[in-house]
């Protein structure tokens, strides 16, 4: 992982913002999040975090599983898969090698901080399409992590 300055900072919180606007489509009222995902400077795919088609927001039992499930227990596609599933919808081509922003949004609609890679989800989805990065907000800056880093450190989340 490295924390990017001067220029590269620069050019990665427009697309941080960019990912926070399309946050705010989210209907989800636990977490609204949003993607882009960029190659050569170019947004090949966006997303954000809701129901699967079809699905009402209702429906979400997250609060209903007990506490040693599993699995993921949100109700929704996540943001870095809807982005993940429109790049290869727009340009397959593009996705390997490119680069993932992630921002999630207080109630509020401001942009949060991101804590440490866990979602093992989003990582092996990223690896298997090729993302070369993922793009992330710290306390201390913006953080590119390399996609196997990122999945890594996932898995290892305590």
């Amino acid at each position: 992982m490295k924390y990017l300055t001067g220029k590269e900072e620069q050019e990665a919180a427009i697309f941080i913002d960019k990912a926070a606007k399309i946050a705010l489509n989210s209907p989800c009222f636990r977490s609204r999040c949003g993607s882009v995902i960029v190659n050569n400077r170019d947004v090949i795919g966006q997303g954000f975090n809701s129901p699967p088609i079809g699905k009402i927001l209702s429906q979400c039992l997250k609060d209903d599983l007990p506490k040693d499930f599993k699995s993921d227990k949100t109700c929704c596609i996540h943001a870095e898969q809807r982005a993940i599933m429109d790049a290869l919808k727009n340009d397959p081509q593009k996705i390997i090698g490119s680069r993932l922003y992630f921002i999630r949004l207080d109630e509020n609609g401001k942009k949060e901080k991101a804590g440490n890679p866990y979602c093992t989800i989003c990582s092996k989805m990223a690896l298997d399409v090729g993302l070369a990065e993922f793009v992330l907000w710290h306390e201390k800056g913006v953080c590119v992590y390399d996609t196997e880093e990122y999945n890594n450190l996932s898995f290892n989340y305590k």
